[in-house]
């Protein structure tokens, strides 16, 4: 195999992220797309943070569970490509608006995550797909588009956390 100096040099990043993010914790920016980096909490503990958070504001547990679980796969240390941090993948700015000094403190990256979620669905409405998709686009661009934004990686995201979200409900519904 002969890589091109443009393609080694990437080569050479991917293999120092990977033995980086192995020896500081960290998710690998993706490289473990299941989701279980180093730092993948629990059940328990997530499912107790979770309940409180979305309590506090007035979310199901499950749909918190479902943005988690898309976002970062229950990972806390999860760094995305654009710089979402954490277990809701909170942008730098979403995360110092909604007072989180560290994404990484799954306390923290919880509750700011729902807070945002919270505030999303009153903007839209109680509105849920419009609300993830701003949670993953950004709001400004679900009002230039009027709706869910023309770009797969939302429509694929709002499908995602829609469809675990309903499988959740269901499986909650018929156990009652």
């Amino acid at each position: 195999m002969h890589l091109n100096g443009r393609a080694l040099r990437r080569a050479i990043v991917a293999i120092t992220l990977a033995s980086a993010s192995c020896l500081a914790g960290c998710s690998g920016y993706g490289l473990f797309p299941d989701g279980g980096g180093p730092h993948a909490m629990l059940g328990p503990a997530l499912t107790q943070l979770i309940n409180s958070d979305a309590k506090a504001y007035r979310l199901e547990p499950a749909l918190v569970r479902a943005v988690i679980a898309v976002e970062s796969g229950g990972d806390p240390s999860a760094v995305s490509d654009a710089g979402a941090m954490g277990l809701m993948q909170l942008m730098p700015g979403t995360a110092q608006t909604y007072g989180v000094a560290d994404a990484f403190d799954p306390s923290e990256n919880v509750a700011g995550g729902c807070a945002y979620l919270h505030d999303l669905l009153g903007r839209y409405h109680g509105d849920l797909t419009l609300s993830l998709a701003a949670y993953n686009a950004g709001p400004g661009a679900v009002d230039k588009y009027g709706g869910v934004p023309p770009y797969a990686e939302t429509q694929n995201y709002v499908r995602n956390v829609t469809e675990l979200y309903r499988e959740a409900i269901g499986s909650s519904r018929a156990l009652r």
